[in-house]
């Protein structure tokens, strides 16, 4: 009987070893896996590779991974806003690598991933600092830059609903880059706040089909404030 309910968060990233890419999902602060990453803390893999929208918020969620010395490298669209001074002073002080990449390529590179796609041509970024050291081709009169796939080792994503098999749906704008992440992942490990049975999710409404799952862990709802962060 296929079951990739885990009892545990700590059961769930045992696998999760030093060197790992790992995707976390989240846009700003809506359907950040924070238990996951908490989890990821508490497992202790160190020079990590997190491939994310964003360089993390104040001390929370991917800023608390970068605040505790376990990221070596950040894979991102937008490393800076009013409340990342992790990033700003590990960045700075040259603790760590950035990789910056425009928010269409970062959901696209991650889908290659997951596609089986070598690589491709996207006009984003040509003629700028990003295309520099990148294939350039002229394709119907239109420059394009060479993107290659973003692949992970493990995604952290957070859903909604899931069943025993790994099937996911997700809560609105919180699905975000979780979907294309379980795609690009060798393991995917998505919270949910309820587990249904077998059958009692629609097909239609399925999002993330189980073969993209590894294991799902089962969380409570938590309230939040302003930002999505715990109260």
């Amino acid at each position: 009987m296929i079951n990739k309910i885990s009892d545990s968060v700590a059961q769930a990233l045992a696998g999760v070893k030093d060197g790992a890419t790992v995707l976390i999902g989240g846009f700003g602060t809506a359907g950040i896996p924070d238990v996951l990453i908490d989890g990821l803390l508490e497992q202790g893999a160190r020079d990590l590779t997190v491939v994310n929208n964003n360089a993390g918020n104040a001390d929370y969620g991917v800023a608390a991974l970068l605040k505790a010395g376990r990221v070596r490298k950040v894979i991102c669209s937008f490393p800076r806003q009013v409340d990342s001074y992790v990033f700003d002073d590990l960045y700075r002080s040259g603790k760590l690598e950035l990789e910056l990449v425009p928010q269409g390529n970062l959901a696209e590179r991650i889908r290659a991933a997951g596609a089986g796609i070598g690589a491709f041509f996207c006009p984003t970024a040509y003629g700028t600092e990003l295309a520099a050291g990148k294939e350039t081709r002229d394709i119907n009169g239109k420059q394009y830059v060479l993107e290659y796939p973003i692949y992970g080792d493990v995604a952290l994503i957070k859903a909604e609903q899931g069943d025993r098999w790994g099937n996911l749906t997700y809560r609105k704008a919180a699905r975000n880059f979780g979907p294309v992440m379980a795609t690009a992942a060798k393991t995917t490990v998505a919270t949910v706040h309820e587990v249904v049975e077998l059958g009692a999710l629609d097909p239609e409404a399925i999002v993330t089909p189980g073969i993209y799952v590894s294991h799902v862990v089962k969380i409570d709802h938590v309230a939040t404030q302003a930002g999505g962060f715990k109260k």
